[in-house]
């Protein structure tokens, strides 16, 4: 069995800056395992055609890992899964691959972690498992039954030939926004199911020359300039995002004006105009999709899929559509996490029986019931305005703060007054946004508690002023300025230091 002090799952954005910030602070027992073949998240598991990220590069990575080659604006998902892989080398974090965690529970003096490569006992576990791992399937009577491929844009089979082929896509968010382009431009005919519409809004995306790649690497003081830059554009956005009535009147018509200036067909652009506010739903961001659906090559279908008889596909309005391929771009169970279920606290208790009615926490990062647990990337921890590598490494902050407080042996168990008044305050702030109130269903929301679970409702900039506010005594038997009231009585040794692999070269 191996024996850690920290016990970090999943080797996404959110496992490797855990690692980095508990390497910076000097804690190097630690392990990262990842049930894949690759550290990269989201980023290794979406390979469909088209995949980038919709942040700008410059801003979606670590701040003390700046990169000078990104290709342009924004980075597709190959260069963000590779710059993944050249830090976690660069730091010798060297992930055990192929390891899943199977069940993970509080022995009372620590946890016990199952995988599938062996035990793990851990004095603090950090869940970095992200939110957009599990695909969300439809139930749709008769989809099983296609007559031909079928798959999840999260799963691409790469095998399938694209060129002259009649492929139906369902759905119209993010991930269909990238697809639908790159899909005409291969030669296939798109047949869109659209439930929903969604504001969209200029990428305006550009590639960088060589000599501007040149110029980020012989300056990082520029490219720290150009960092912070984006980041206060993307602060801007929240107004927008979150209602505020002026900034968010002033998008909808940049909006407006850009589904106007792309789709000359009055009729098709009706279908294509959302009837809720902007900001309700992920605001989306394409250069392209707008003329992709306008061409002869996209059929769009504004209801969403019904049934599936064979080849032919039967929309909610009554069409029937024929179909070679069928891919769902129907995104993800975010707010029913599926590792929920294999993690026990005190009582026998399981996170998924704990977030029955939606996710709550302290802090975004610490749950009740949950002695030394910490969740990345989950409750409350989400953007809609800015980029949510920001918010990994704030967290990841919040948690090297927090075991540098804790004693030797300490379980530090959330008080659960702290994780409601801390529930309370999101409701609060979410109440009059548009997430909540704009007419529209959104994955934002938990739909047993009708609770903002995913998203923080404030800035980053608020996310880490709360932050710092939290000063211990969110944690049972803390007094203020976060330590233990009284010592503990059988103080724990601690575990050996997992030996830090060498360090590997990073690939050009």
């Amino acid at each position: 069995m191996t024996r850690v002090e920290v016990a970090i799952v999943g080797a996404g954005f959110a496992g490797i800056g855990m690692a980095l910030a508990l390497r910076r602070a000097g804690r190097e027992s630690f392990v990262v395992i990842e049930r894949g073949s690759s550290v990269g998240g989201t980023w290794r598991d979406n390979t469909y055609p088209g995949v980038a990220c919709d942040v700008p590069s410059h801003l979606y990575g670590f701040a003390s890992h700046p990169n000078p080659d990104w290709s342009g604006l924004y980075a597709r998902g190959d260069e963000i899964r590779a710059y993944l892989e050249r830090v976690a080398a660069d730091e010798g974090i060297a992930p055990r691959l192929h390891t899943a965690m199977t069940s993970a529970h509080w022995t009372g003096e620590a946890w016990h972690i199952d995988t599938t490569t062996g035990a793990i006992e851990a004095e603090a576990l950090v869940l970095a498992c992200g939110r957009l791992t599990e695909p969300a399937v439809p139930d749709i009577p008769g989809l099983e039954g296609f007559a031909g491929p079928l798959f999840h844009s999260a799963r691409w089979d790469h095998s399938v030939e694209l060129a002259g082929a009649r492929i139906a896509v369902v759905g119209t968010g993010a991930s269909a926004v990238q697809l639908v382009p790159e899909l005409v431009r291969r030669g296939a005919h798109v047949t869109l199911f659209q439930r929903t519409p969604a504001w969209i809004v200029p990428r305006d995306a550009h590639a960088y020359t060589a000599e501007q790649r040149t110029a980020f690497a012989d300056d990082p003081a520029a490219l720290r300039a150009l960092r912070a830059d984006l980041y206060r554009e993307g602060e801007a956005r929240f107004a927008s995002r979150s209602g505020d009535p002026d900034a968010a009147a002033a998008a909808r018509v940049v909006a407006e004006e850009h589904l106007a200036a792309q789709v000359g067909d009055p009729a098709l652009r009706a279908a294509l105009t959302p009837d809720y506010a902007f900001g309700c739903k992920r605001v989306l961001l394409s250069d392209d999709f707008y003329p992709a659906v306008a061409s002869d090559d996209v059929t769009l279908e504004p209801s969403a899929l019904a049934g599936v008889e064979g080849s032919t596909l039967v929309a909610a309005g009554g069409a029937r559509h024929d179909a070679d391929v069928l891919v769902l771009a129907t995104g993800f169970a975010s707010t029913r996490q599926p590792y929920a279920e294999l993690v026990r606290g005190e009582h026998g208790t399981t996170l998924a029986a704990h977030w029955a009615d939606g996710m709550t926490s302290f802090g975004s990062t610490v749950v009740a019931g949950f002695p030394n647990l910490f969740v990345l990337d989950g409750p409350n921890a989400a953007l809609g305005h800015n980029s949510s590598v920001l918010m990994i490494e704030e967290q990841a902050a919040y948690v090297v703060r927090t075991l540098d407080g804790r004693a030797p042996g300490e379980a530090l168990r959330v008080r659960p007054e702290a994780e409601e008044g801390y529930t309370r305050e999101i409701a609060a702030a979410a109440a009059s946004t548009p997430w909540m109130t704009g007419g529209c269903r959104n994955w934002y929301v938990d739909e047993r508690s009708g609770r903002l679970t995913l998203l923080w409702p404030g800035t980053v900039a608020a996310f880490r002023e709360r932050l710092a506010r939290a000063d211990g005594t969110e944690f049972a038997g803390r007094t203020t300025g976060g330590r233990p009231a009284a010592a503990p009585q059988r103080p724990a040794p601690r575990p050996p230091v997992e030996p830090r692999p060498a360090r590997v070269p990073a690939q050009a």
